[in-house]
């Protein structure tokens, strides 16, 4: 195998020490990220979502199955078709439930996928083009962690192109996706017109200031978050801007990405249901935030909740998961 990417080698040791999950989809990006695990003799087994939305969906998955046959891998696949409205969005949410449900039944404890240089790139300028703050529009890093795994992206500091080259000169077969030559999707339009050859004029420097941008976010993020179940509780800080990156993170891992009038609105109100989802909730300097459920309640549960000061937003959500207010209280302690 001739001309293979660098990785990070702690991330490499980290990995060849886990249980990992690849994300694979038979395109370049995840095609280039099997090989060069392989060689780096990483463990790892696939997964892959066919959307039935082009003639060769049905020969990809055939080669990811033909691949992991060939290197004794297990893979996963899931057929499922969607509606063409906000496709990308649902997309993304059945592929990460999909990913999520092997992770819990087969105790994986990484998703590795297969996000480079120029995809950390592009997202970055949509961002800054929506009027993004600092930590959304740095948006994929190499190591995030969820509730009960870590997502890895070994190949963020690798270009579109090293992938493409390593790919053309080991001869590895890999399926095109026309979809993302489609001007229609923005990021597209962003890619040929702006990302690309910025980033093949200025690579060395854009991987250096994300490097001074990940480490200046990490201070805007409040760490000391606990849950029970889906419900989330932090201390609130005096800063908004903290708040709000913690939010952020928190509503995300609920699977919902949030908008900047849906930022202002947690701000301004400080008590609020989001797209009738998720509720964020300020109380005796702490947030809240779980998800939006309506429920009939009893009177003693009800009474509970008021000598415990429970906020009301977040009482229905207690009430149909059989979480305790006093076990609530007790969670808030020190």
């Amino acid at each position: 195998m001739q001309k293979l990417p660098k990785l990070s080698s702690e991330l490499v040791e980290f990995l060849k020490s886990s249980k990992n999950l690849l994300a694979f989809s038979a395109g370049s990006d995840s095609s280039a990220l099997f090989y060069i695990l392989k060689n780096l003799h990483v463990d790892f087994d696939i997964a892959l979502v066919n959307y039935k939305t082009r003639a060769q969906s049905d020969a990809e998955e055939t080669y990811a199955k033909d691949l992991a046959k060939e290197f004794d891998k297990r893979v996963f696949t899931l057929t499922c078709k969607l509606e063409e409205s906000n496709f990308e969005h649902n997309a993304r949410g059945k592929r990460y439930e999909f990913f999520e449900q092997i992770i819990n039944e087969h105790s994986y404890t990484n998703l590795i996928m297969a996000h480079h240089l120029n995809d950390k790139f592009e997202w970055f300028l949509m961002q800054l083009g929506r009027g993004a703050g600092l930590v959304e529009m740095l948006g994929m890093s190499e190591c995030e962690q969820r509730d009960n795994y870590k997502i890895i992206r070994p190949l963020i500091n690798i270009s579109k192109n090293e992938l493409l080259e390593f790919l053309h000169v080991n001869n590895i077969k890999h399926f095109l996706d026309e979809s993302n030559l489609n001007p229609k999707y923005k990021r597209n339009t962003i890619r040929a017109t702006y990302a690309n050859s910025f980033l093949k004029e200025y690579q060395e420097g854009i991987i250096k200031s994300f490097e001074y941008l990940q480490n200046d976010a990490k201070r805007l993020i409040i760490e000391d978050i606990k849950n029970i179940k889906e419900l989330y509780i932090l201390d609130e800080d005096s800063d908004d801007l903290k708040n709000i990156r913690a939010i952020d993170k928190i509503i995300k891992k609920l699977g919902y990405l949030l908008s900047n009038l849906q930022r202002e609105e947690i701000l301004r109100t400080r008590d609020c249901v989001i797209s009738k989802k998720i509720v964020v909730t300020f109380s005796d300097k702490k947030i809240y935030i779980c998800p939006h459920i309506k429920a009939v309640m009893d009177k003693k549960f009800k009474e509970s909740c008021r000598k415990e000061k429970i906020p009301l937003k977040i009482r229905p959500y207690l009430f149909s998961q059989h979480i305790s207010p006093s076990e609530l209280y007790l969670t808030q302690k020190p």
